[in-house]
């Protein structure tokens, strides 16, 4: 089975954004991914375009069930329909997961720790991506 781990964050809340996102299977990570997002973007934000991602990514490995780990509580309860969705953008971002979930035949969505080692990698890829691209050209390009 493949698994995922995402994490989004943003350091302000809103401010400077970033994801990363590990694929796994059997315990070894077959990909790794970050990217800065924006200049002003919420911690749930990027928490969903983490996911987005690891849907995304997860698809070139495998059609049959995935199993999606975040630290986000909020996101996991909304896909799970325990929350309501009521912020515009987040809907908008919950309708990308629920067309991306089509592509597989099964998901499953688990709220770990932030300390999960695998959690801790996706969250050290996502900072590294904030220290080294999206947060020093930030600060460089504010007036």
């Amino acid at each position: 089975m493949i698994y995922t781990n995402s994490d989004g964050g943003a350091r302000g809340n809103p401010g400077p954004g970033a994801i990363g996102v590990i694929i796994r299977k059997d315990g070894e990570i077959l990909a790794r991914y970050s990217k800065f997002i924006g200049r002003r973007v919420t911690n749930n934000i990027a928490e969903y375009e983490a996911l987005i991602k690891a849907l995304e990514l997860a698809s070139k490995y495998t059609k049959d069930e995935i199993t999606c780990i975040l630290d986000s509580e909020l996101v996991v309860k909304q896909l799970l329909g325990e929350y309501r969705v009521k912020n515009p953008k987040l809907l908008e971002l919950f309708c990308k997961v629920q067309k991306l979930q089509e592509n597989f035949k099964k998901i499953k969505y688990l709220c770990v720790s932030r300390w999960n080692k695998f959690q801790q990698i996706a969250d050290e890829i996502l900072n590294d991506e904030l220290d080294t691209r999206g947060f020093k050209r930030y600060y460089r390009t504010r007036g």
